[in-house]
């Protein structure tokens, strides 16, 4: 048989051309038409259900269908936590750094509150919650990572033995009230904050019975806890014992041990 010349091998398929980005959508059928666009972040179940319905909106229906996927991630939510009866959940900055002296301190006071028989609960994500999941995880406690669908991915951390991941904000914040014997919040932003006066607010209104709320790192606490106390109670819109709802500390074990001696020297700490 002749010999053939061989012949160079063409790449026959064609450059993908990015798509032109379009405008913020106006309504979700328009989202779910451009969330594949290059540079658009994914529809998340929660957007679709808070954005408000416009005239032209196909899923303006859909909402008390809906109802049966939220009641679904608490059933199933309640049953992954039906045995979690010593958790603290420890929030905190996805931006901190291994290197981060805070990482390190989220670290030890997960560590010593795994060693102590506690379960650690977070957001299951990097940084401060990392490095708690990982205190835990190293002491051969219970390590829980409750992660959220977000626009732009998570990646959940690997220092998890248990892990959840939820649609909805506000049934994965429900988890963390419920199940949690005490919270600890560690440097972060928005996401934090929201955590921690959340809690604040269910304590003060006595939607839920006190449970011990740590902040961590005086240096980052001071310049909110200043304006607190100079603004908010100066202008009574809160009452000096509500300052009393939070403990400060710069120590692992100081937090660890405020939480021992509150949940357990006789202080009613249960949540309805």
């Amino acid at each position: 048989m002749a010999k053939t010349k061989a012949t160079k091998t063409v790449d026959t398929k064609k450059k993908a051309t990015p798509k032109k980005l379009r405008g913020e959508p106006k309504t979700v059928a328009d989202a779910k038409n451009v969330e594949m666009d290059n540079g658009y972040w994914r529809l998340t179940d929660d957007e679709v259900l808070l954005r408000s319905p416009e005239p032209d909106d196909v899923y303006k229906t859909s909402d008390s269908w809906r109802v049966f996927r939220i009641m679904g991630e608490f059933v199933g939510g309640f049953d992954d936590f039906a045995a979690t009866t010593r958790g603290v959940s420890i929030f905190g900055s996805a931006r901190t750094p291994e290197d981060d002296p805070m990482y390190k301190a989220a670290y030890e006071t997960a560590h010593l509150l795994g060693k102590a028989g506690f379960e650690i609960i977070t957001g299951g994500g990097p940084g401060i919650m990392e490095a708690a999941n990982r205190g835990a995880f190293e002491a051969g406690a219970v390590s829980i990572g409750c992660n959220i669908e977000l626009p732009m991915e998570q990646e959940p951390n690997p220092y998890q033995n248990r892990s959840q991941t939820y649609k909805y904000f506000f049934v994965r914040k429900t988890m963390f009230i419920k199940y949690s014997n005490a919270y600890i919040i560690f440097p972060g932003g928005f996401g934090t904050m929201d955590e921690l006066f959340e809690a604040l607010t269910l304590i003060q209104t006595r939607k839920i019975r006190n449970f011990p709320v740590v902040l961590f790192g005086s240096q980052y606490w001071q310049g909110l806890l200043q304006w607190i106390t100079s603004t908010m109670l100066s202008d009574k819109y809160i009452n000096a014992a509500d300052l009393g709802l939070i403990h400060l500390t710069d120590s692992p074990k100081d937090a660890v041990d405020f939480i021992i001696k509150t949940c357990y020297a006789g202080i009613d700490n249960g949540k309805g």
